[in-house]
């Protein structure tokens, strides 16, 4: 069994994209990792093509900045990195420029892909998100943040790169995929909070005429308020953090080793009111539901769920160490 990386990257350090950490983070179950890397106007290529490794293979791109409805200039660069995987590559890691495998989920995920590479029924694999804001040590708590995602895919070029990179789609319909006891911790919304707003601002341009603020909730699929009065610094705005969330919790866990100098380096501080739930009454109903019951109602999903229970154990081809 063969596994190939993939990304896109454009302006990784202008936005401060821990894209070097997303790549290492699923280097060890990789043979390869193919990414598309955009023009920037600061040194990502280069930056890319540190990652102490060999198995890094890069595809320079130029972004189409006509395509300018709904973030699909995202999947168009999603599927350039996914069409250059040779076919000699059965199982395909799609990992954001954000997303960060945590270290203790490698040998669950090389299982998983060793259970279902025999099943061609089974076109992708699930992962459950957890979502950092501010700093991190905090998570989104609200029904806004996505639970899961398709993140690894066949290596089947009918399959395409949805909407704008948010997941998958077999000739047009969802992927059928199987859950994976493994999460992605998804940075996007870590960042200080002047490249947080250059981050927010820099994707207006793709969702054809919003505001910024609604690009990157359509981004981020959030749903959050633009600040009433951004702060000020060196002539540019910074997003401020203090208002712009419905709900957090605090992360009590450990964060992947691969981020361990970026945490180190932090250096603003984000203080929110946990107690503070800034939603609606439909959705403070629809929250005290899913957190007595673990249900979400109404919750979209990208994918089509196999249910384990159609199959019994392993794979007669699967053997440790294929």
């Amino acid at each position: 069994m063969k596994v190939a990386g993939f990304t896109f990257i454009r302006n990784a350090r202008q936005f401060d994209f821990p894209v070097v950490e997303a790549i290492t983070s699923v280097l060890p179950l990789c043979d390869a990792f193919f990414v598309a890397v955009g023009n920037s106007a600061d040194d990502t290529l280069q930056l890319v093509k540190s990652i102490p490794t060999r198995k890094i293979v890069t595809i320079e791109t130029v972004w189409d900045d006509s395509l300018t409805e709904g973030g699909s200039v995202y999947a168009r660069e999603t599927d350039k990195a996914f069409d250059a995987i040779p076919d000699e590559y059965e199982w395909c890691f799609y990992i954001q420029g954000d997303e960060v495998l945590h270290e203790k989920y490698l040998e669950e995920v090389r299982s998983a892909m060793l259970q279902w590479w025999s099943h061609p029924e089974v076109e992708g694999l699930l992962f459950s998100y957890r979502h950092f804001y501010g700093t991190y040590d905090y998570v989104g708590d609200s029904r806004h943040w996505y639970r899961k995602e398709v993140r690894i895919i066949r290596n089947d070029k009918s399959i395409r790169s949805y909407r704008d990179a948010q997941g998958f789609r077999k000739a047009g319909r969802k992927i059928k995929a199987v859950a994976v006891n493994a999460e992605i911790f998804h940075y996007g919304w870590v960042r200080h909070p002047l490249h947080m707003q250059r981050k927010i601002d820099a994707v207006q341009q793709y969702y054809g005429g919003l505001t910024s603020n609604e690009a990157a909730n359509r981004t981020m699929q959030l749903d959050f308020r633009r600040a009433d009065s951004p702060l000020l610094c060196g002539g540019e705005f910074q997003f401020d953090y203090s208002k712009n969330y419905d709900a957090l919790t605090r992360f009590t866990g450990s964060h992947p080793a691969v981020m361990k100098e970026r945490i180190q380096k932090l250096n603003w501080n984000v203080t929110p009111d946990l107690s503070r739930k800034n939603m609606t009454l439909r959705y403070r109903v629809l929250h005290w539901f899913e957190k007595m019951t673990g249900i979400r109602p109404f919750e979209f999903r990208n994918y089509t769920l196999v249910k384990r229970s159609r199959f019994s154990g392993f794979p007669k081809s699967y053997q440790k160490g294929e």
